[in-house]
């Protein structure tokens, strides 16, 4: 009981502080803030997160499952499809998981950018997060989901044979990324030149579907 109500409280925090870095972003935001919002002092919001860091990393780990059970939920539903199909969907998906919680996306364009330089931008707090190492161990899933579903397209003719699947995988998500970096820089969804995010996000998915398609 008491395990279960420990595991409630952090969750909320966990929420609460998904708020506060999305009002006042993660450089600004301060654990006051966090604890000030969620009803609790300082000193117990420290008994739950050592770190503003490990709060970030939570939230990181979050938007990792969120993915995953994403990319999971379109390939059940598309079982009876092509391989092409779900992969499309998977893109979509992605596109507008961006959109719809661009914090999500900036904590995993940090993660990544952290793995990348192996231990220079990894501070003692990321180091010792539990919710850090967490997210290494789920981060290549995604990428695998979408990948596998791209073999599938390849092996019911949906997707032309000398694609490599994890290539077209990592493109996509490249795509991705620049989508939700002109989200970022924009706020809002008349965007630069005038164009739209439904245009964009349309035709970033119509270019994967000629890259993709037989």
């Amino acid at each position: 009981m008491k395990e279960a109500k420990r595991a409630l409280k952090k969750s909320h925090i966990i929420s609460t502080a998904e708020t506060v870095f999305s009002k006042l972003g993660f450089k600004n935001a301060k654990m006051d803030d966090i604890a000030a919002e969620c009803g609790i002092t300082k000193v117990t919001l420290y008994t739950y997160f050592q770190s503003k860091e490990n709060l970030y990393a939570a939230i990181t780990y979050q938007a990792l499952v969120s993915l995953v059970e994403g990319y999971n939920s379109i390939k059940k539903e598309n079982e009876d499809k092509t391989g092409l199909v779900s992969s499309l969907c998977m893109i979509e998906y992605f596109m507008e998981f961006c959109e719809k919680n661009t914090l999500y996306a900036e904590a995993l364009m940090d993660h990544f950018s952290i793995i990348r330089s192996g231990k220079l931008k990894m501070t003692e707090a990321i180091k010792e997060s539990e919710f850090f190492k967490k997210s290494e161990d789920l981060q290549t899933l995604p990428f695998k989901i979408v990948a596998k579903e791209i073999q599938r397209g390849k092996e019911d003719g949906s997707i032309k044979e000398e694609i490599e699947p994890m290539v077209a995988t990592l493109v996509a998500w490249s795509s991705g990324i620049g989508y939700a970096k002109i989200i970022a820089s924009s706020g809002e969804t008349s965007l630069f030149f005038n164009i739209s995010l439904n245009e964009l996000k349309f035709n970033n998915i119509e270019i994967a579907k000629r890259l993709l398609s037989k």
